[in-house]
């Protein structure tokens, strides 16, 4: 049995057919992007069951790792998620009618609202995280603790140059 994964598959092709062509970006940004698409559904399973989508649990875990009383200005929370504000309203609306977040006076500032996590957003948010984490353990599971730890740190290292080169 070979131990090639669609990536090495690739870059065989490739050394084939033009050698000399440095496929070394595929072999990892290729091998992230199949990873990613990969574990994909399994997350979102996870949300499903929760009663959410993806983008409802980037605000209900936006919310809950700001710490307590899990309040954010809407600025803060769509600079969090990296979306534009027409993104975060539709968002907030849909999480709003469903009693998981609220909309409360800024004590700052009288003219602004936050939004904040209801007590039934604080628990469905909890729950997803701590189910959502359960399942990327369970995805890493192949590797040892000490490769997850060399791993991790390898792309933390690989994360910050790219967002030196404003990537």
């Amino acid at each position: 049995m070979s131990s090639d994964d669609r990536v090495e598959a690739r870059r065989r092709q490739w050394a084939e057919e033009m050698p000399g062509l440095d496929t070394s970006g595929m072999a990892i940004l290729g091998r992230a992007r199949v990873i990613t698409l990969s574990v994909r559904p399994a997350i979102e399973k996870v949300f499903d069951s929760q009663g959410l989508d993806t983008g409802d649990f980037d605000v209900l875990s936006t919310l809950l790792r700001s710490g307590p009383p899990y309040r954010l200005r809407p600025t803060e929370l769509f600079r969090w998620l990296m979306i534009t504000s027409g993104g975060l309203t539709a968002r907030l609306s849909r999480l709003e009618k469903r009693g998981l977040v609220e909309r409360v006076p800024d004590p700052a500032d009288g003219r602004s609202l936050l939004v904040g996590l209801s007590a039934d957003g604080l628990e469905k948010a909890r729950a997803a995280i701590v189910e959502d984490m359960r399942t990327e353990a369970d995805l890493l599971d192949g590797l040892s603790a000490k490769e997850r730890e060399t791993l991790a740190e390898l792309l933390r290292k690989l994360a910050l140059s790219l967002e030196s080169k404003g990537l």
